[in-house]
């Protein structure tokens, strides 16, 4: 395909760089861009992505919010603070990633190639960032963007409402294998060279191509509804490896945090009471989670108990454990943070294990949010890792074997 309007420019010799506009406000989804999916922030998994790619030397966040810039510096990114005249609704995507390359360049940065990334795009592939980038340094195309192979018939409606028919004739209706296929943008991932770019203003210019990537990561985060789908995708998706794929983490492996906390209730135990008749309460819990936190007590890693129940049955099992525990909480957000406060870990530094909805808040501001296989749907979905093992089961010892594994500098 091409733009007929400008000719062709040669991708230059500078740098290849990943430019992710991310503004702090959004009309339909508040916060959007550090809305978790996989229980990482969608900004995060855009910066993983990116840097994930081979052909991408540096990753930049152009953002006007003080949040999402920590958030993109953590992940490994280059921030560069957006004015606020290009940080309101009206502002295009192109007017950020323009001044975020007169920003490089003023700061001695020569870019030859520019991939524009939408944080709003939660399954976005490393690989296919790195066919962008070689299309555009092989001189191949001077711009490319996602899309995915689409074989839909497509309708718009007339100005009396009736439908009428884009890409087909309504009247014959070829089989699939006679059709010829049309490609759907998916708003992922854009590459060009950044001389052309500066000249076009567009982002689609000279040599237009395609980089076809696979229909389900063709999700773009819009309103609440694409972000319920997404969020459920995402168990699917990254438990299978793709995210690995796409440049974030393998799910599959070790767990890097510096402290463990879980709940109790449906953690430790199978969230079943035996009650005799005085009262009194018996719960089950697997004698392979108390192996697991000897283990992690004997790595020098903390762990915290944090429970909503008052019954003494929570203070007994973790006095066996050798476990500080905090029970009778009812705000679990609040004594997650302020405990973390108080013993110096980062927030992002911690894994939080629960079961049910009582543990969302906990789960929302730690970096490594993790649910037992029998969760509540709504952890789940909170969720960065899903364990194999249900709650009372040895899910606490599957998550600490994950923790011990992990790569960490000695």
């Amino acid at each position: 395909m091409t733009n007929q309007n400008i000719g062709t420019v040669a991708a230059g010799e500078g740098i290849t760089v990943a430019i992710i506009p991310a503004r702090g406000g959004s009309q339909q989804v508040p916060r959007k861009n550090l809305s978790r999916i996989g229980g990482i922030p969608l900004v995060e998994r855009a910066v993983r992505s990116a840097a994930g790619a081979d052909g991408v030397d540096l990753v930049v966040v152009s953002t006007d919010d003080d949040e999402i810039a920590d958030v993109s510096t953590a992940a490994g990114a280059r921030v560069i603070r957006r004015p606020a005249g290009l940080s309101g609704n009206s502002a295009s995507s192109e007017s950020a990633v323009l001044h975020a390359l007169d920003e490089l360049e003023r700061g001695g940065e020569s870019v030859g190639v520019v991939v524009f990334v939408q944080a709003t795009s939660p399954f976005i592939s490393s690989a296919g960032i790195d066919a962008a980038v070689d299309d555009i340094r092989s001189d191949r195309y001077d711009s490319v963007f996602a899309a995915h192979e689409t074989y839909g018939f497509l309708w718009r409606c007339d100005e009396n409402d009736a439908a009428v028919a884009i890409n087909h004739d309504a009247a014959h209706r070829p089989r699939r294998q006679d059709r010829e296929p049309h490609y759907l943008e998916t708003g992922a991932f854009y590459a060009f060279n950044a001389e052309g770019f500066r000249q076009a203003g567009h982002r689609f210019f000279g040599r237009v191509g395609i980089v076809e990537v696979p229909e389900w990561s063709a999700v773009e985060i819009d309103d609440a509804q694409h972000l319920a789908v997404a969020s459920a995708l995402a168990n699917l998706v990254d438990e299978a490896g793709t995210v690995d794929e796409a440049g974030t983490v393998d799910e599959a492996g070790g767990i890097d945090v510096r402290a463990v906390v879980t709940d109790f209730d449906g953690v430790h135990t199978d969230d079943t009471v035996l009650v005799d008749s005085d009262g009194r309460e018996q719960v089950r819990v697997s004698r392979e989670d108390g192996m697991g936190v000897a283990r992690l007590r004997h790595a020098g890693i903390p762990m915290l108990i944090l429970s909503t129940e008052v019954n003494p049955v929570v203070r007994a099992r973790a006095d066996k454990l050798r476990v500080p525990v905090l029970h009778g909480i009812e705000d679990k957000e609040s004594a997650l943070a302020e405990w973390a406060t108080e013993n110096q870990i980062a927030l992002s530094d911690i894994a939080y294990l629960g079961n049910d909805v009582n543990d969302l808040g906990a789960m929302r501001i730690v970096g490594w949010p993790v649910a037992v296989a029998n969760a509540h749907p709504l952890v789940r979905a909170q969720a960065r890792v899903v364990l194999s093992r249900s709650g009372g089961q040895g899910a606490v010892r599957e998550l600490i074997e994950r923790v011990l594994t992990a790569d960490r500098p000695r």
